[in-house]
Parts: structure tokens; sequence; C-alpha cells
């Protein structure tokens, strides 16, 4: 008998610290430093924990060395995207990379700008900026989206018109969302959506989206590359474990008991909840202040 839904998750969830698997560190920081301008706020052997300005830990880089590739198939990540504060900090991230000779794909999806490109360990990664909410079209709880071309000269244009100058991540970035590889689309939906509360902003039979909120998306998760795939191996690059950020013990307490309800296993950690999606997707459930995470 299927469990009775439950209230949305609380409106001011967000994704936190995400944390991926490297072969190399030194090199791994090589780039999110040097090309990104991640600033180091921690390291402790192979751990290190990287950020923006004046800001908390957004990605964690754990290595595992000699780790191979993310293989395909597989489930698990597919990228973790990092919300810029402005579209020129969009547009001088963009000049970094083209200055570094990287490979960059890029899509306009009406409620934002994004760029996508790998780190040298094949983890994916998104860059974007959104546009303000008002100018998001909705229709009956869905947003509408596109992968349109991005305006790449208009990126650069106001990157260089803004009066700011390059000076790494720049305060106020964030981790806007995570997109996963799953087995299967209903069964991630189940999880996410009718489990732990999160909506369903967007839907197609090989990719869903989910947000807390009326955000475009905290979740993101498709099949493309990995239909009734087994886990990426902890021996592999990829992703080892990301935050589910809620704004205070209520909003944890809620979820803990929504996770109990559908008999899902949980460990609690530290005052953390360790719970795992279908696909042994390790994922931490934190209170974390508003301001650090909300879009």
């Amino acid at each position: 008998m299927e469990q009775p839904q439950s209230q949305p998750i609380h409106p001011d969830t967000g994704i936190g610290l995400v944390s991926l698997r490297v072969a190399n560190l030194e090199r791994s920081l090589g780039f999110y430093e040097d090309i990104l301008g991640f600033q180091r706020i921690e390291r402790n052997g192979g751990v290190v924990r990287l950020g923006a300005l004046h800001g908390p830990a957004l990605l964690e880089l754990v290595e595992v060395p000699g780790a191979s590739p993310q293989p395909l198939p597989a489930t698990g990540l597919y990228h973790v995207a990092i919300l810029y504060p402005t579209r020129g900090d969009l547009g001088r991230a963009l000049t970094r990379l083209i200055e570094a000779g990287q490979r960059i794909g890029q899509g306009d999806h009406l409620v934002s700008e994004a760029l996508y490109l790998s780190d040298p360990d094949g983890n994916g990664l998104e860059m974007y900026r959104d546009r303000p909410r008002e100018t998001w079209q909705w229709s009956n709880g869905t947003v509408q989206m596109a992968t349109d071309p991005v305006d790449i000269q208009g990126l650069l244009h106001d990157a260089q018109h803004d009066g700011q100058q390059w000076q790494g991540l720049p305060e106020g970035t964030r981790i806007g969302h995570i997109h996963l590889q799953v087995g299967d689309i209903r069964q991630a939906e189940h999880f996410y959506h009718d489990i732990m509360g999160f909506d369903i902003t967007s839907h197609m039979p090989s990719a869903t989206f989910l947000s807390a909120g009326g955000y475009h998306h905290h979740i993101g998760a498709n099949i493309w590359q990995s239909r009734n795939a087994k886990p990426t191996p902890e021996t592999a690059a990829g992703l080892q474990t990301f935050v589910i950020a809620l704004p205070d013990q209520e909003a944890l307490q809620a979820l803990k008991t929504r996770l109990a309800t559908h008999n899902i296993p949980l460990q609690e950690l530290d005052g953390d909840i360790l719970v795992h999606d279908p696909w042994q997707n390790k994922i931490r459930l934190k209170v974390v202040p508003v301001a650090a995470h909300v879009a």
C-alpha cells in the first residue's frame, strides 16, 4: 500500500556542500583554484574543502589515488552546478575558461544561462547565473525551460563593462543544484518527490527536475547514460556525497519523520542524518543557514 503523500519539503531547502572523488589532488587543485578561482578553506591530508571569497565551503575534494573516471553506463554524478551572483561574474568565469583553453558547452535555459565543462577527472560541472525569478514562465506548476544558444558575446560584454575585476570565485557564489544519473525516472520521482517532498518542476520520459520553494530545480535526474545501470564504484572518480541543506531543526526533523514513515534506512551522525537514494548516492541532511544556500 502506498504511503500517503506528505507536505512539501521546507521552501528554504537547498543544496549544500558537494563532495567529489578525484584521482590526484594536486592536479585537481590546479584546476579548481587556478582556473575556476576557488579559495582553499581547509586541508586534512587527502581531503580539501574549497569555497568562494569570504564564503562557506562549497566543494570537497577527496583524493582516491589512481581513481579511474566514472564509468558509463553508471549511476552517480551528472554535474554539480555552481551558481554565480551576476551575469558579469559568469562572463568573467567564461573569460578565464577561454584563456585556459578549456572545452566549454553552453545552454540558455530561459530561467538561466549555463556553461558546461568537466574537471580533470571527468566530473561534470555547470557554471550558471539565474535570470530574475519574475521572468520565469510557469504553467500548472511546470517551469518553462529550453536549451537555446547562450549569448556568449553578451556575457563577455557584461564582464568587461560592469566595473568589476576578476578576483577569483566571487562572494555570494553557491551550489545552485545537483544533477544525477539515475537508473529509473519514476523511481527517482518517488524518492525525491513522494518521499522527500521536493516539487516536480519539469518532467520528461528521460529526465526530471525537482525543487523546493519555487526554484526551477535543486535536483535534476536523468537516464541518458544510466538506465538500469549500477552505481559508480567508490574506487572511481565521481560523487562522494552531497548535502541537502535545511533551514532549521524543525525542518530536519520533519524530513527524518518522512523518511522513517517510508521505511528508508538512515543514520544519525553529529546532528546530521545520512541517507542513500535508490542508487546509493550518499545524502547528508544538515541544518545550514538559509543565506548560504537559498537562491
